[in-house]
């Protein structure tokens, strides 16, 4: 399963946005043009947000207001701002470190730690992660973005491993337990977070993943709890009640509850019915403006308790499958059955505003 495919739909969606400039690994990329404040002050009401989201640079400001219209459940935000290009290259996506949005998060008590992504070519990732002297201008290129540019961290979404010849998967997986380790201790020594994101490990996913080296680690394990579908598969839920419960299983049996959180969608696929092509990308506003338009009924199905209906475009028939404030609450006893209190989302100002109700028990 391609789990970046939404992030690299979404970036191509913004075409004719340049990167920004490169960065050398030390000191850190492009400087601010004057000193970072210091983060505020998490207030004590804080204490009790447990909601993580992802902020997406092609809807900078619509998701930077959703952010504020939430601060008091959003502990920290994840700017998708960075991506990697090389050992000592991470380049910046239009409107990164813009220090408007992280003056103002760090205003209302959120922390931020921006997203650092990839889509290397194949074996590029692996060499980074499997050579010592890359593996260690990585991790300073790393530490010097987050120091440079007054973030509380840095969260780390590298995917293109997840597929790698079978011969070379032991080799590839020590690697990244290894960068992992270092990199959380170079950040843990400047007091920032570490947090990593990984898909779901199950009985035939994700073994790339040294989950309890991770766990270690790492501050926060982001696991993408969606995806179940996708859009050069099938039609099919992006998540289910059974398929949660047995990430969950395996993910709290190898690392601290504490510091899983099950990453949600707030988006969802409309496929062609005849299974040609691959799905279209839509956020939940999308898919509910979509179904209103067709006058197709609201179902929810019974099995993975998320929502979908189908309509005709043309003479097409087709199929959306997405996530909403009902599928969520139907899904969140998995999580409260294995003890995860925390969760993010993908992405903010994509969802269903109920959803926020629902995560705060309401």
């Amino acid at each position: 399963m391609v789990i970046a495919l939404i992030r690299r739909t979404a970036v191509l969606a913004a075409s004719g946005l340049l990167l920004g400039a490169a960065c050398p690994p030390d000191p850190a990329p492009r400087p601010a043009a004057r000193p970072a404040p210091a983060p505020a002050a998490t207030p004590a009401s804080a204490a009790h947000r447990t909601v993580s989201a992802w902020l997406p640079y092609w809807d900078q400001e619509g998701a930077y207001r959703d952010a504020l219209r939430h601060a008091d459940q959003l502990h920290t935000v994840s700017p998708f701002w960075y991506e990697t290009k090389s050992a000592a290259r991470i380049d910046g996506h239009p409107g990164a470190a813009e220090r408007r949005i992280v003056d103002g998060l760090h205003r209302a008590g959120i922390k931020v730690v921006p997203t650092v992504m990839e889509t290397l070519r194949p074996g590029v990732l692996a060499a980074i992660l499997t050579g010592p002297a890359q593996r260690a201008a990585h991790i300073r290129a790393l530490t010097a973005l987050a120091r440079t540019r007054g973030y509380d961290g840095i969260d780390i979404d590298y995917e293109s491993i997840a597929p790698t010849a079978t011969a070379k998967y032991r080799t590839v997986r020590a690697g990244y337990a290894a960068f992992v380790s270092g990199l959380c201790r170079a950040l843990h020594a400047q007091h920032k977070q570490c947090v990593i994101t990984v898909s779901p490990q199950t009985a035939a996913t994700g073994r790339i993943w040294d989950y309890p080296a991770i766990g270690r680690a790492a501050d926060r394990v982001r696991i993408m709890a969606y995806n179940l579908h996708w859009a050069g598969g099938p039609a099919g839920p992006l998540a289910g009640t059974q398929w949660y419960e047995e990430i969950l299983r395996r993910a709290t049996s190898l690392i601290p509850p504490a510091k899983i959180e099950m990453a949600l969608p707030a988006y969802g696929w409309d496929w062609r019915s005849d299974g040609k092509g691959s799905a279209r990308h839509v956020t939940w506003k999308e898919a509910d403006a979509l179904r209103r338009k067709k006058g197709a009924p609201y179902r929810l199905d019974p099995v993975s308790r998320t929502p979908y209906f189908t309509y005709l475009d043309g003479k097409v028939k087709r199929t959306v499958w997405y996530q909403d404030a009902h599928g969520v609450a139907a899904q969140l006893p998995a999580l409260r059955k294995y003890k995860v209190t925390n969760t993010g989302l993908w992405a903010l100002n994509f969802e269903d505003p109920g959803l926020w109700k629902v995560l705060a028990g309401k």
